[in-house]
C-alpha cells in the first residue's frame, strides 16, 4: 500500500521562512567550506556512490546494496577505503560524499540521524591526527565567521546566534571521559559545554580496523570525535589511518572482518599503495542543525530520510 504524502504539511515546511534560511546557509556551508580547502591546498574529487567496497562500520546497519550484471554493488556508507587510495594521485583531498547507512528504527530517537547524508570528506597524504585536527578547527571558525557575516539576515530568521568557537579546542581523552561520566559520556558533555569540544585516544575495539593503532601505546587509536557543544552532539570522526598491510589483516581479525570482502583495498596495500594519512568526514546536515540551531536533524534538509521512517 502507497503511503499517503501530507501535502499540506510539506507546502507549509518548503514554502516557510525558516526553511528559506536553512536551505540558503547549508548553500553556503557548502561555498565556504570548499573555498577554505582550496585556499589551504586541497583539491576536490567526484564522491563515489556505489563499489564492491565500502565502511563496515563499528555498529549494526541494513545492507544497502544493488546487483548489477552479477555483481554486487554496496552504497557508499562513507569514501574512507577510496580517499587512502586517491592519495595516490593528489595529496590533500576533499568530497563532498553523499553516504547511505540505513540504521535501525531505534536511531530514529536520537534527532541527529539521517539514513541518507553528506559528509565533507577529508584526507591528506603523510599526515598526523595534529594537522587535521588544527585544519579542522580553522575551517569550523572560517564557516562560522563567514556565515555570521553574510547570512545574518537568515540566521535572525532562525533567531540563531552561534558563536565563533576559540582555538585550540578542548580535548578529552576517551578513557578519561568514560571513568568520570560513564558511557553517556558525550552526551553529558555536549550539554554542559559551550563551546565545540574533542574526544582523542579511542579504546581499539570501539572503532574500525583502518583507524590506526599507537605503536607506543597499544590498544589506543590515535583517533578523534569533534563534538558541538549545547547537546549537538557529534560533528565529525577521522584520525590516523593503518596503511601497512599485516596491521590491516591483524586489525580485521580483531574486529572480526572478513578479509575477503575488502580484496580490493588489501591488493592495493599488499603492493605498498596505501599511504600514511589522516582526515576526517564532517556530515554536512549536523553542521548546518548545529549552527541554525535546530531541535531536529531532519529540519536541515528538505527531503530528511530518517531511520525507520518513509520519505521522499
Amino acid at each position: 500500500m502507497t503511503e499517503m504524502l501530507d501535502i499540506a504539511r510539506l507546502k507549509e515546511k518548503f514554502a516557510s521562512d525558516e526553511m528559506r534560511a536553512i536551505t540558503k546557509i547549508a548553500s553556503e556551508i557548502r561555498y565556504c567550506a570548499g573555498r577554505f580547502l582550496r585556499d589551504n591546498g586541497f583539491v576536490e574529487l567526484n564522491p563515489v556512490i556505489i563499489s564492491p567496497i565500502t565502511d563496515p562500520l563499528r555498529h549494526q546497519v541494513y545492507d544497502a546494496s544493488i546487483e548489477y550484471l552479477g555483481k554486487r554493488y554496496r552504497l557508499t556508507k562513507s569514501m574512507i577505503f577510496h580517499k587512502q587510495i586517491s592519495l595516490l594521485c593528489q595529496e590533500k583531498i576533499f568530497i563532498f560524499s553523499p553516504n547511505v547507512r540505513l540504521e535501525p528504527q531505534e536511531y530514529s530517537v536520537t534527532k541527529q540521524h539521517l539514513i541518507e547524508f553528506t559528509q565533507i570528506d577529508v584526507e591528506v597524504r603523510n599526515a598526523r591526527r595534529e594537522f587535521v585536527m588544527e585544519l579542522t578547527e580553522r575551517l569550523l571558525i572560517e564557516i562560522i565567521s563567514y556565515l555570521k557575516e553574510h547570512c545574518a539576515q537568515e540566521l535572525a530568521v532562525l533567531k540563531r546566534n552561534v558563536k565563533v568557537p576559540e582555538m585550540p579546542f578542548k580535548r578529552y581523552k576517551y578513557l578519561d571521559a568514560f571513568n568520570v561520566y560513564g558511557k553517556d559520556f558525550e552526551k553529558i558533555l555536549s550539554a554542559e559545554s559551550n563551546e565545540p569540544f574533542w574526544i582523542i585516544d579511542f579504546p581499539i575495539n570501539v572503532r574500525e580496523f583502518y583507524d590506526r593503532e599507537y605503536d607506543e601505546n597499544p590498544g589506543i587509536l590515535c583517533d578523534m570525535d569533534l563534538i558541538y557543544p549545547e547537546g549537538y552532539g557529534e560533528a565529525l570522526s577521522g584520525g590516523e589511518r593503518e596503511f601497512k598491510y599485516e596491521r590491516i589483516i591483524q586489525r580485521m581479525g580483531i574486529s572480526q572482518v572478513n578479509p575477503e570482502e575488502f580484496h580490493w583495498y588489501l591488493e592495493f596495500s599488499k603492493h605498498g599503495l596505501i599511504l600514511p594519512s589522516a582526515g576526517f568526514g564532517i556530515g554536512l546536515e549536523r553542521l548546518t542543525r548545529y549552527i541554525c540551531g535546530l531541535t531536529e536533524i531532519a529540519d536541515a534538509t528538505l527531503f530528511p530520510k530518517l531511520p525507520g521512517k518513509f520519505g521522499i
